[in-house]
């Protein structure tokens, strides 16, 4: 099968490539990819970011995010069955959307939301169990608590604005000019253009802050929390639980708090706490989310939909920040713009 894989870790090292068809295990569906998106973290495992902590083996399939229909299933799998259209984000070291077809984990996928596409199915997984993981799981917010989410129109700020939301809480978000009217429709209550305004001079008393941006933008952040506030980022720097959470090594859970060390120190200094978040797979809760989605509670934001022979492309199209909004797709359909 046609298929684009990482061959070594590095800018150039992704690229197209014949590769068997994946072995289907007990647990397994085999699906027939329809649509994949393409995420940051594609990036960041193709450059070899995380190679220490996740090890996978070259060559390798890219893809976090895929949709298709169900064409085997293991002989341990029940509620899953030939003909079901899916969508999941594939465990570690078992991605591979950016391929004509992928073995799953039973355990991962979800039957697709009926109202969506499989193109914005595609485009769902990643962020919205990120979403969860972050504002239900990891932040346990709250009606009337408030959130501030950088970036709010990409992939993942605009499903966050959406879920938190959904959840009661006031929500704020930083973004440029041309996107204002698509955050305020997804549900940002305090919109603040970034590049005329500093969020930390405007807000203030915020229970949590959702960073994407890292840096001094997260430090920024630390300000605008009240006491035993919470800032999370999806970009580092890593703490010594994500190491736990992959089940590294303890020294390497001690490198990661290193790591982390200064902003956990400005954190406590403030009296507010800093925590970094990995997402993990998880069927059940695409379940969940599936049922936000068909309610319209949710919707996927696309930005792209580029065919499947230009994958390396609508990497590039992301990697080089001309994303406008949401998420961008990688479609098997011919056709597409």
């Amino acid at each position: 099968m046609k298929a684009f894989v990482v061959e070594k870790y590095g800018k150039g090292g992704a690229r197209a490539a014949e590769v068997p068809e994946p072995t289907v295990g007990d647990r397994d569906v085999l699906v027939r990819v329809s649509a994949a998106s393409v995420n940051p973290l594609d990036k960041m495992v193709r450059d070899g970011e995380f190679k220490q902590l996740l090890k996978y083996k070259t060559p390798f399939v890219l893809g976090h995010d895929v949709a298709g229909v169900v064409t085997r299933v293991g002989s341990a799998v029940h509620g899953i069955e030939v003909g079901d259209e899916v969508y999941a984000r594939p465990r570690d070291l078992r991605v591979g959307g950016f391929a004509e077809f992928i073995a799953i984990d039973v355990d991962d996928v979800a039957p697709k939301p009926a109202s969506l596409t499989l193109k914005e199915a595609a485009a769902v997984p990643l962020v919205a169990l990120a979403a969860w993981q972050i504002l239900v799981e990891r932040a346990q917010v709250k009606p009337g608590q408030k959130v501030l989410i950088h970036a709010g129109a990409g992939g993942l700020g605009s499903t966050v604005i959406q879920l938190a939301k959904h959840l009661g809480a006031t929500v704020a978000t930083t973004t440029g000019t041309a996107t204002e009217g698509l955050v305020r429709s997804l549900g940002a209550d305090v919109v603040v253009d970034y590049t005329k305004e500093d969020f930390s001079k405007l807000l203030s008393g915020y229970d949590l802050v959702l960073d994407s941006v890292g840096g001094a933008n997260l430090e920024k952040s630390l300000t605008v929390l009240k006491p035993g506030g919470l800032a999370i980022s999806v970009v580092g720097p890593p703490d010594a639980a994500f190491a736990k959470q992959l089940g590294a090594p303890s020294l390497l859970g001690l490198v990661m708090n290193a790591l982390s060390r200064k902003i956990r120190k400005q954190a406590k200094a403030l009296g507010v706490r800093y925590q970094f978040f990995f997402m993990q797979a998880n069927g059940s809760q695409l379940r969940k989310l599936g049922a936000l989605y068909e309610s319209g509670k949710l919707r996927p934001v696309i930005d792209s939909t580029f065919p499947f022979d230009r994958t390396l492309e609508a990497m590039a199209h992301v990697e080089q920040g001309r994303t406008k909004a949401g998420k961008v797709v990688v479609s098997m359909e011919p056709h597409n713009d």
